[in-house]
C-alpha cells in the first residue's frame, strides 16, 4: 500500500502535485474515502475514470459550485448512497455546467456522496485533449452500451434526453423542455434502474444565446456555436431533486415507453416550475 501511494504520487509529481495539493482539501479527501466507486490499483476504471484527476476537477469545481453559481440545491436525500440509478434532468446553456454543477452536488452530497457519470454527446471526444480529460473524470460517450455497463456495475448516471436540442436552444426559448429520447427509460427498464428526476434552474441565464452561427457550426462539425457571452455568466443556480421514480413494463413496447418518458417529463417540468417560484433573482 505505501508502495502504491508512492507510485500515485509519483504519477502527479511537478507542477501537477502543487495543484493538487492547492485543491484537494482533506474534507475533498475524506469525501472521496466515503464514495463507493470501484476502481484499479492505480484508480482507473474501465472508462478511463481517475480518482486524482476527479479529485482535482471537483476542487476547482466546488469553488465554482460555492462562490461563482452559488448554487442551492434541495432533494439531495432522495439520492441513494449506493446502487445503480439514472438522474434525468432538464439540459440548458450552451455549454454543459448543468451536468458539471449536478455532478458536484452528487459528489458532495452529505447523505452519502457518489462518482457521477455523465452521458457527453459524441462531437467532444473529437477535440483534441478534451476527449480523454472528460473520460478521467468520469463522463462517457453517451451510447447504450456504456450506460447498460454500468449501470451493471451500480454506477449513477447523469443524461439529458433532450441532448443539443436543449442545450443549443436560444434564450428566447429558456425553460421550454424540447423532445426527450427515449433511450434512458428502454435503460431503465431493462436494468431495474431506478430514476432521480431533476429540474435545473439557473443555467438557462449563464450563456443566453439570440441563436447559433450555423455555417461556421458545420465547418467545425459542432452540432452548434451560439451567439452569447463568451464566457458563463454568474447567474444563481438551483437544483431540485425529485423523488426516485420506479418504472416496470416491456421495453419492447414503444407505446408504454414514450408513456413513462412523458412522466419523467413532467415531473421535472414540475420541479423547474419550484425552481422559478424559489429563485428571487437572477444574479
Amino acid at each position: 500500500m505505501i508502495l502504491l501511494d508512492a507510485l500515485k504520487k509519483l504519477a502527479r509529481s511537478g507542477p501537477r502535485e502543487a495543484l493538487y495539493q492547492r485543491l484537494v482539501t482533506p474534507e475533498l479527501e475524506a469525501l472521496f474515502a466515503r464514495i463507493p466507486k470501484p476502481v484499479g490499483s492505480f484508480g482507473y476504471d474501465p472508462w478511463g475514470y481517475n480518482e486524482d484527476s476527479a479529485k482535482l476537477a471537483l476542487g476547482a469545481i466546488k469553488w465554482l459550485y460555492d462562490h461563482y453559481f452559488r448554487v442551492t440545491a434541495h432533494g439531495l436525500e432522495h439520492i441513494p448512497a449506493n446502487g445503480r440509478l439514472l438522474v434525468i434532468a432538464n439540459h440548458s446553456g450552451q455549454l454543459p455546467m448543468d451536468g458539471v454543477l449536478i455532478g458536484a452536488a452528487l459528489a458532495t452530497n452529505p447523505h452519502g456522496p457518489r462518482a457521477p457519470r455523465a452521458m457527453i454527446e459524441r462531437f467532444f471526444p473529437t477535440v483534441p485533449w478534451l476527449g480523454n480529460w472528460l473520460n478521467s473524470i468520469g463522463a462517457v460517450i453517451g451510447d447504450p452500451h456504456n450506460c447498460a455497463k454500468m449501470l451493471e456495475r451500480d454506477e449513477v448516471i447523469i443524461v439529458f434526453p433532450e441532448g443539443v436540442r436543449g442545450s443549443g436552444k436560444p434564450y428566447r426559448k429558456r425553460y421550454q423542455l424540447q423532445r426527450f429520447g427515449n433511450g434512458f427509460m428502454h435503460l431503465a427498464l431493462q436494468h431495474q434502474a431506478p430514476i432521480v428526476p431533476v429540474g435545473v434552474v439557473g443555467c438557462e441565464e449563464t450563456m443566453p444565446s439570440v441563436g447559433s452561427i450555423t455555417p461556421l457550426a458545420k465547418l467545425l462539425g459542432l452540432p452548434y456555436v451560439p451567439i452569447a457571452p463568451p464566457l458563463p455568466l454568474p447567474a444563481r443556480v438551483y437544483l431540485n431533486f425529485g423523488e426516485p421514480m420506479r418504472f416496470e413494463g416491456s421495453p419492447d413496447s414503444e407505446a408504454e415507453v414514450t408513456g413513462y418518458v412523458e412522466q419523467v417529463k413532467s415531473r421535472i417540468e414540475e420541479l423547474i416550475a419550484r425552481g422559478l417560484a424559489e429563485r428571487t433573482r437572477v444574479f
